[in-house]
């Protein structure tokens, strides 16, 4: 199956179970691969045919910004699900990150793949 990639994507958010963390945005890094096949784009060059990834980009960063969540585990499903409500999205990865989560690492975070048969 081909892949259409959306890569760290940064938005701020509320994201964590401390107090600290429901007071202030936070950085959320959120890398997504979506599972489709471009053969009919690939032919016909028309965007019609193709999966839009700014407008999934769009719906991602705003549920990002916005959700509030207490585990990266929930936001993490909410965005592979908005994923697959995009038409020709068969599957989705979806990583989401916390970038300085935890001393001494980079970044914290989960990732998970959900396909629309799963549904």
């Amino acid at each position: 199956m081909d892949q259409v990639l959306i890569r760290n994507l940064i938005v701020r958010g509320i994201i964590g179970i401390k107090d600290w963390e429901r007071e202030k945005s936070q950085e959320i890094l959120i890398n997504i691969t979506l599972f489709t096949d471009i053969k009919k784009a690939g032919q016909s060059d028309d965007i019609s045919d193709c999966v839009n990834y700014r407008t999934v980009a769009k719906k991602v960063i705003k549920h990002a910004e916005t959700a509030q969540r207490f585990t990266v585990e929930a936001l993490t499903s909410d965005l592979a699900e908005l994923c697959l409500e995009h038409p020709g999205v068969e599957k989705a990865r979806v990583r989401v990150e916390k970038p300085g989560a935890v001393r001494f690492s980079e970044s914290v975070g989960v990732e998970i793949e959900r396909s629309r048969s799963e549904k």
